[in-house]
Order: structure tokens, then C-alpha cells, then sequence
């Protein structure tokens, strides 16, 4: 099980089963603010959903060995990140992440995206993460940005969100590139 511990306060731990009714209740009270980016919001209406979701994460995990994790901000779920998938052959990942509207604002995410990137290129030993954020999802663009990823296209229409096609900005960071920022 992963564990990481990002300050006094802040930790990621793999999501387990145990975890499924406190999630469901940080995303039930976040609908309006998770769904303006995230498609699956309206899917999740029960604790039993989020239990499958849970449960495909620790599926994946055991397939590719790609996690998902809750930040947990003094003992309290307040969104989750993770590895979507990892391509072992070409040792890339993509990190997807979301935070309820209440805990904004305070670099958590920027810090936990950090400590993902790390750990995908020492302990993994990956060669390229990458971010997609909808770019008027500004917030999510701005972390990937100031990780030093480099904006690398724009995908049209790659998402389906609820009733339109929305873009998706991708951005990677290699290890060559990890390296010469100083391994931050």
C-alpha cells in the first residue's frame, strides 16, 4: 500500500475499502464544483458506487500496478490523485486529480502532484508523466505549469462532459527534464 506523507498535516494514502463512505460523502457535498470538470460526478450516487470505484482502483493496481490515492488533510479525505494508468513498456503515466472547493487554494495539490512526479521517476523509474486539464480549468492548468511540465498540445474534443465535447490541455515532464530542475 502506497503512503506519503507531504507535511505535518497532509498525506496520500491508497484508497481501500474502507475509505468508500467518506468519499462518497466529500463528493456528494462537492457535485456542483466536481462536475464542472469531471464527467462522472453524476455517476456516483451512493457510497455502493464509490465502493466500485474503490474496487476498479485496486484492480488496476494489481493489473499495472497504477494507484489511486485520497489526500487526506488532518485525517480528512479532501480529493484524491493518482496514477490513471501506467505504461510499463514506455514507462509513462498520467496523474489525474481532483480537491473539494473547501480546501482550494493552499497548494495541496501542487504539493501532491509533486510528491507523484517524484515518486514516478525514483521509485518507479518512469521516463514521462503527464497532466490533461480542460484549459479553461485554470486552476488545474496552473499546477501542471508550475511543476515546470512543459504544455505539449492541445487535444480537440477529447472529452465528453455531460452534454459537449470539451479540449484537453496535455502537459508531460520527463526525467531528463525532472533532473534538470533539480529533482524537485
Amino acid at each position: 500500500m502506497f503512503f506519503y506523507q507531504i507535511d505535518y498535516e497532509t498525506s496520500l494514502t491508497q484508497l481501500e475499502l474502507t475509505d468508500c463512505e467518506e468519499l462518497f460523502a466529500v463528493i456528494d457535498a462537492n457535485r456542483s464544483h466536481l462536475r464542472q470538470w469531471l464527467g462522472w460526478v453524476d455517476a456516483m450516487r451512493s457510497p455502493a458506487d464509490s465502493r466500485s470505484f474503490v474496487q476498479s482502483t485496486m484492480d488496476r493496481f494489481a493489473r499495472d500496478g497504477s494507484f489511486q490515492c485520497a489526500i487526506r488533510v488532518q485525517d480528512y479525505i479532501a480529493g484524491i490523485i493518482g496514477y490513471l494508468w501506467i505504461d510499463r513498456t514506455n514507462r509513462v503515466t498520467q496523474i489525474g486529480y481532483w480537491l473539494a472547493a473547501d480546501y482550494q487554494g493552499r497548494g495541496i495539490m501542487t504539493r501532491a502532484c509533486k510528491a507523484l512526479t517524484r515518486y514516478a521517476f525514483t521509485t518507479l523509474e518512469l521516463n514521462r508523466v503527464e497532466i490533461a486539464a480542460a484549459p479553461e480549468n485554470r486552476r488545474s492548468c496552473a499546477i501542471a505549469e508550475r511543476l515546470g511540465f512543459v504544455e505539449e498540445g492541445l487535444h480537440r474534443e477529447a472529452e465528453w462532459l455531460y452534454d459537449r465535447y470539451v479540449d484537453n490541455r496535455y502537459y508531460a515532464m520527463t526525467q531528463r527534464d525532472w533532473r534538470a530542475q533539480g529533482g524537485r
